[in-house]
């Protein structure tokens, strides 16, 4: 008799996980034992509308946080590592939520396995950051950081195809857009050690659009849309900002995302 596994609960537990580390070991322990073949369906269940969080950092206003700069001087560097820490800490439960919420749809399996990969990912982005702001002399929760992020994931809580058309179609889009001019201050400074952390993350993203936007037009096809159009007005509905240029064209060409989508709705340069 076959045994049919459910990695629901599992996820459900790692997204409830309040220490940011364990929360990211029991995320890619999830994902290996997916990759070993130990999960065959993911179910229906209930999940809450926020993932476990530490007591620190403090979240603020996104206007309260202080300005990040990349300068010689430590300081401005943790304060940059540390938000992007923050960040990669939300996409961890971002990537799980996507994967246990909207089964409703009943959606293949390859779409909890495509999530629970960029899940894995976030997990190791957060594992290499905090472990350089420990080698900094500092750690993660000991600054301020925002609920942004969070809030997107709230607001589209309801809807799949918005958080396919937010979270990693623009949030995850952003981040290709602005780490190249990040990578070549670290490389000016020579801080090496944190520059090779964001080329990782940056070769990573590409990954996730890509896999945001497969599932996008997947789901647009089941619904019958046209995926250009209903992009636009999603991100018109749900994106409280502005999509602003310069765009890295190539990184997102090489995530299948065309200037077809978003530049007709981009601020001007």
């Amino acid at each position: 008799m076959t045994t049919h596994l459910d990695a629901a609960p599992d996820i459900i537990e790692a997204f409830g996980i309040c220490d940011p580390r364990q929360k990211a070991l029991r995320v890619r322990q999830i994902y290996k034992h997916l990759c070993d073949g130990g999960y065959n369906g993911v179910s229906q269940q209930v999940v809450s509308d926020r993932p476990g969080r530490p007591d620190a950092p403090q979240l603020l206003d996104p206007r309260d946080v202080p300005k990040r700069r990349i300068t010689k001087a430590s300081e401005g560097r943790i304060a940059l590592l540390h938000a992007i820490a923050h960040i990669e800490l939300n996409a961890i439960d971002l990537a799980l939520d996507m994967a246990v919420r909207y089964q409703h749809h009943h959606l293949p399996l390859d779409f909890t396995k495509d999530w629970l990969s960029v899940a894995d990912d976030e997990a190791k982005h957060f594992t290499l950051l905090a472990d350089r702001l420990e080698e900094m002399g500092s750690f993660y929760g000991a600054l301020p950081a925002h609920d942004g992020l969070w809030q997107a994931a709230d607001s589209t809580k309801d809807d799949l195809l918005a958080r396919l058309a937010i979270a990693p179609l623009v949030l995850e889009a952003r981040g290709l857009d602005i780490t190249p001019q990040l990578l070549k201050k670290f490389y000016e400074i020579e801080d090496t050690s944190s520059a090779e952390i964001l080329e990782i993350i940056m070769h990573d993203e590409v990954g996730h659009v890509a896999t945001g936007k497969r599932w996008f037009d997947y789901q647009c096809g089941m619904e019958r849309l046209d995926p250009i159009s209903t992009w636009q007005g999603l991100v018109k509905r749900y994106f409280h900002g502005q999509l602003k240029p310069p765009f890295n064209i190539s990184a997102r060409n090489a995530a299948r995302f065309s200037a077809a989508f978003y530049r007709p709705i981009a601020a001007s340069a």
